[in-house]
């Protein structure tokens, strides 16, 4: 199109397209060209600045490796990831919450009231709930992939310190849809700020820490998989997230407990000689 202008580029873009694209495709691209080009009209872009984007952007694939994605922690600071998991949570299970760029696919098997804290140092929590579906119902079998950072506030992709599973671990509910399992307490920390995310960081003066969590994926027949992390209330940046990843269903509380209270049938039962805090935390998943 030899006519072509900053006014008719758009409707150009979408003249190009053949005639069996996908009708999702279709709505996507012609979404995503129509901002865009408004966005670049709307701010006068410059060359200079467009080369910066392009620049950025290939920094944060050069940096992105099988241990960390630097698109999907560029997504979460700009609140795009959070963005699409409230689109998509259902009212009726528990809220999603960001992935994370630091998750690890296949982690071992944790037997129920397995022990995630091995010899780690940190503080001794007990995590235990039920998965349950939108009734209340529990639901046996389900697959719980479990996460978090040891106490120096990194996941063990990031720490050569670390074993690549430390703090990973993968469990099945009981015929009560029951699950329990002993960790550290997680801590606050700060998202990598040695890339170009963290650059972004700096120039719009925000600070990179989240709060601390726990990181869930629940997964059962039936159901829709559920994505999500559990905050404890009282930590300091839970209403300064960085990500965007907090939810009010997703807080809870740690209570603290006596070293006699610690329950049987734990892989730790016999060794806990110190107070300890527990966490309750129901999982609700919604029909798939």
């Amino acid at each position: 199109m030899r006519s072509v202008t900053a006014e008719t580029i758009t409707e150009a873009f979408l003249g190009y397209f053949g005639d069996e694209v996908n009708p999702r495709t279709h709505q996507l691209m012609e979404r995503l060209a129509h901002h865009v080009h408004e966005f670049a009209k709307e701010v006068e872009l410059t060359h200079d600045e467009w080369r910066a984007c392009i620049e950025f952007l290939t920094e944060v694939g050069n940096i992105t490796t099988a241990e960390r994605n630097e698109f999907v922690l560029l997504s979460d600071v700009l609140g795009l990831s959070s963005l699409v998991d409230m689109i998509h949570s259902d009212p009726h299970g528990t809220s999603s919450s960001v992935l994370g760029p630091f998750h690890i696919s296949n982690p071992p098997r944790l037997p129920y009231g397995g022990d995630l804290k091995r010899d780690n140092d940190g503080e001794l929590v007990l995590v235990q709930g039920r998965v349950v579906g939108p009734a209340g119902e529990p639901i046996s079998g389900a697959e719980l992939d479990i996460w978090q950072t040891a106490t120096n506030g990194m996941y063990s992709s990031q720490d050569d310190a670390q074993d690549t599973f430390n703090f990973h671990g993968l469990m099945t509910t009981d015929e009560s849809g029951r699950y329990a399992f002993t960790t550290v307490k997680p801590v606050p920390y700060t998202v990598p700020t040695d890339g170009p995310v963290g650059r972004i960081l700096d120039a719009t003066g925000r600070h990179p820490w989240r709060p601390s969590h726990l990181h869930v994926i629940a997964r059962a027949q039936g159901f829709r998989t559920l994505v999500t992390e559990i905050f404890p209330d009282d930590d300091p940046y839970l209403d300064q997230d960085t990500v965007f990843g907090v939810r009010s269903d997703l807080v809870m509380r740690y209570q603290a407990r006596a070293a006699a209270e610690f329950p049987d049938g734990m892989v730790l039962s016999g060794q806990v000689e110190t107070a300890f805090e527990q966490v309750d935390f129901d999982l609700r998943l919604v029909a798939d």
